[in-house]
């Protein structure tokens, strides 16, 4: 078997040094480097260009989740596992929708993590068991194809959510900020954040999205 070259993106230092020390052990690992925020993890993962890497999804500065969906975009063949103590259905559809290959929470057993490693090397997704769980229950509760609005993008924070349900009722920046008494600049600054979430270009694109996910549809 192939040496499967890791990096660890984690800001406490004694969790990623015991996670270190626990896969330094493994015959078929080699880790490559370490990174504390989200902005190092994305500019190792260019220079070293790793097979895996552990991403914690409160990584400080660009978090997981986003470093996630830059390095994914970047660079296809890099596994990207969420490692975290969240298991909320919202974590784990951000990170599905931003190209994990796996989500395993803190503490659990080192055989699973192993499984985690050595399946996203290969380019398959493995999720922990009480993840796996909760997406089977949360697909089973669906009345249709189509996510509950609050749900359609899980990456955006619930004032992102408000804002882009606004802009689907065809609101202005002025009336956005007005109906939630927020600053011009603060509904900027959130509009920008949608933008780059979605990835889309401009407030028609913004509209179209958010419409055809069924917001905007309530104008009380």
């Amino acid at each position: 078997m192939s040496t499967i070259r890791l990096m660890i993106a984690d800001d406490h230092t004694l969790f990623r040094e015991g996670l270190h020390a626990l896969l330094d052990k493994e015959v078929d690992v080699q880790v490559v480097g370490e990174a504390q925020s989200g902005e190092e993890t994305i500019a190792m993962a260019t220079a070293l260009e790793p097979d895996v890497i552990l991403m914690d999804i409160q990584i400080p500065g660009q978090n997981g989740i986003e470093a996630t969906r830059q390095i994914v975009r970047a660079n296809e063949k890099i596994g990207v596992i969420i490692v975290t103590m969240l298991e909320d259905d919202s974590s784990v559809f951000a990170a599905m929708r931003a190209g994990a290959r796996g989500y395993v929470l803190k503490g659990a057993k080192k055989a699973e993590m192993r499984r985690a490693i050595r399946a996203a090397a290969t380019g398959e997704a493995l999720f922990g068991p009480g993840i796996a769980n909760r997406l089977t229950s949360f697909f089973s509760r669906l009345d249709s194809c189509t996510l509950p609005p609050e749900q359609s993008f899980p990456e955006l924070t619930q004032r992102e959510h408000e804002v882009l349900d606004l802009i689907a009722q065809g609101c202005n920046n002025a009336a956005i900020a007005e109906r939630l008494s927020l600053s011009p600049k603060t509904v900027s600054n959130h509009i920008s954040n949608i933008y780059n979430k979605l990835q889309v270009a401009d407030p028609l694109e913004a509209y179209q999205r958010a419409r055809a996910a069924g917001m905007g549809t309530e104008t009380g």
